[in-house]
């Protein structure tokens, strides 16, 4: 049989570390405020092509 190794997974290759540690340096945006600003994006374009045709 083969022998079992100890440890992490190979194929994680360091991901569960990065995303599992919390560096309060970082900027936090909450889901809620990507979706708002995508939705007035897209509204914004919506208008401008009805504003200007082309």
């Amino acid at each position: 049989m083969a022998k079992k190794q100890g440890g992490r997974l190979l194929s994680s290759a360091g991901l569960v570390n990065y995303y599992e540690s919390e560096d309060r340096r970082a900027v936090h945006i909450s889901p809620i405020t990507v979706m708002v600003v995508a939705a007035a994006i897209g509204i914004i374009i919506m208008v401008l092509n009805i504003v200007f045709p082309g």
